[in-house]
C-alpha cells in the first residue's frame, strides 16, 4: 500500500512542478517522501525479523522511538 501511495503522490509530485505549481507540489513531495520513508522502515524491519539478528538493519533509537508499533 505504502508503495502504491508513493508511486501515485510522486506522479501528483511531478505533475504540479511541471505546471509551475511549487506551492502544491511542494506538499505532494513531503507526503511522498513521508510514505517512502515508510516504506524502507517496513522494509529494514522485516528483513531484521526475518534473519533474526537486528545488529545494524534498523533504524537509530532515536527515530524508533518516534514509530513505535502499538
Amino acid at each position: 500500500m505504502c508503495l502504491i501511495i508513493t508511486l501515485v503522490f510522486f506522479a501528483l509530485t511531478v505533475q504540479a512542478f511541471m505546471a509551475k505549481d511549487f506551492m502544491t507540489g511542494s506538499l505532494y513531495l513531503a507526503i511522498t517522501l513521508g510514505f517512502a520513508f515508510l516504506l524502507w522502515r517496513n522494509i529494514q524491519i522485516t528483513r531484521c525479523e526475518r534473519n533474526g539478528n537486528c545488529s545494524g538493519c534498523t533504524l537509530p533509537s532515536w527515530l524508533t522511538k518516534w514509530f513505535k508499533q502499538s
